[in-house]
């Protein structure tokens, strides 16, 4: 690493088939690989592509110019899930107090993620997205009515309460569920929302929900964008 690169903190989760890469300060910045370093350099390669997605924000972020600038400060063993595609380890330290500077970081970068995502829709609004090697993978609509579920979902695992009208649009019901992931989000960080569900069901913190949320999107923003014609 040169002098003048400043190291980036970063986590790993490793399970038996794949590995992800995680920046612990800039959520949604988070790749995979078969392993610790193609997972490092995926996420390194990804650098300019989450440069891009906050550059209408305040935050100063640069990709780094070497996968050097990484560095690994945490190892986690990884699961099923982790194998099946989607970081599912909480950190140690997500259980510390978020303060209101962070929060408010948070806040820009989610709005960043949803703005991208929401970019990367409409741009592929009548082209065919290009089939995986096995013919898999959903069409748009079906990526954003996944998008809108998985929010709902994660939204209620941070203790959010939601209502949705069966008559909503996809475009309102995603409104919905963002304004109500912010109004949720401020209330767990103030610690106003139960650390257990009623049946006893440990909820997740609000570290780790920006975490995985963030990733979520913008996974999503650059699968559609990667395929589509």
């Amino acid at each position: 690493m040169t002098q003048d690169a400043q190291p980036i903190e970063v986590y790993l989760e490793i399970g038996q088939t794949r590995t992800f890469a995680a920046a612990l300060d800039w959520p949604g910045w988070c790749r995979s690989g078969r392993d610790e370093a193609s997972a490092l350099q995926t996420l390194y390669d990804y650098g300019p592509r989450y440069a891009k997605v906050l550059q209408a924000t305040q935050l100063e972020f640069r990709a780094p110019a070497e996968v050097s600038a990484l560095v690994v400060v945490e190892r986690l063993a990884g699961n099923a899930t982790t194998d099946f595609g989607a970081p599912n380890l909480a950190l140690s330290r997500d259980t510390q107090p978020v303060d209101p500077a962070t929060l408010e970081r948070w806040q820009v970068i989610l709005r960043a993620c949803w703005q991208a995502f929401d970019a990367a829709v409409e741009a592929a609004r009548g082209q065919t997205l290009r089939k995986g090697p096995r013919g898999g993978g959903r069409d748009l609509t079906k990526i954003v009515q996944h998008v809108r579920d998985v929010d709902a979902a994660y939204l209620r695992s941070l203790g959010g309460k939601l209502k949705l009208n069966d008559d909503d649009e996809p475009d309102q019901a995603l409104a919905h569920i963002r304004q109500t992931i912010l109004t949720t989000l401020e209330a767990a960080v103030r610690g106003e929302v139960a650390a257990h569900g009623p049946r006893g069901g440990a909820r997740w913190t609000p570290r780790y929900f920006v975490r995985r949320l963030a990733w979520h999107e913008l996974d999503h923003a650059w699968e559609i964008e990667d395929r589509a014609e």
